[in-house]
């Protein structure tokens, strides 16, 4: 087996491994502070200590996981204040990412997110609440095409995608959050930049409120 095999193959595994974990941490089915012990990874997934060790790093990056003096990597918790100022960060990159898209959007793109808009209309899970909101929010940036910033974007949302989840069921529920969907699409088709940034940001505010209240 060729060197360039051997490699795709370790990438495919990583990738297998980093996507099994995050489905695990973010459905709490591994819960906050669990200790992932990179040989009982490797073991259950059947794969070498190699793509779990680089998995946990990607998850490390998200903020799913944090490295520990003396207990290694575990699964992150996050206060009150870290997870209002990841969304500070928030509003900072998808803000940027939505000026850079809304000239190049198309009426394909947009939809798309009508389309994913009216599956979270339908949706009684929170789960999917979430999963929804970010596949909304990401057709919205893809147009700027800056994988570098979109990826930030998506680790972003991902390393407070947990903590949030509860927060969207049982403080801000669905309708606000979709009414405000429901603007911003409309603000962006009529390409109307500035009044498209506004919303997002106050949209992402709002989040930063419940928190606090």
């Amino acid at each position: 087996m060729g060197a360039v095999t051997l490699e795709r193959e370790a990438v495919l595994s990583t990738d297998a491994v980093t996507d099994a974990l995050r489905e695990l941490i973010l459905t709490s089915e591994l819960g906050i502070g669990v200790q992932l012990k990179q040989q009982a990874l490797a073991e259950r997934f059947g794969v070498s200590r190699i793509p779990v060790r680089e998995a946990l790093k990607r998850l490390e990056s998200e903020g799913l996981v944090v490295h520990t003096p003396h207990q290694g990597s575990v699964v992150a918790a996050q206060s009150i204040q870290e997870l209002i100022e990841s969304l500070d960060i928030r509003i900072a990159l998808e803000t940027r990412a939505l000026k850079l898209a809304i000239p190049q959007m198309q009426p394909s793109d947009h939809l798309a997110a009508k389309a994913i808009l009216s599956r979270y209309a339908g949706s009684e899970s929170p789960q999917e609440w979430a999963e929804l909101n970010l596949e909304f929010h990401m057709v919205l940036y893809r147009p700027c095409a800056r994988a570098k910033l979109l990826r930030m974007i998506e680790d972003s949302v991902r390393g407070i995608a947990r903590h949030m989840r509860a927060l969207q069921s049982y403080k801000v529920g669905r309708k606000a959050p979709q009414a405000e969907h429901d603007l911003i699409l409309k603000a962006c088709i009529a390409k109307d930049i500035p009044l498209a940034v506004q919303l997002l940001e106050q949209h992402i505010e709002h989040t930063q409120l419940a928190l606090q209240n």
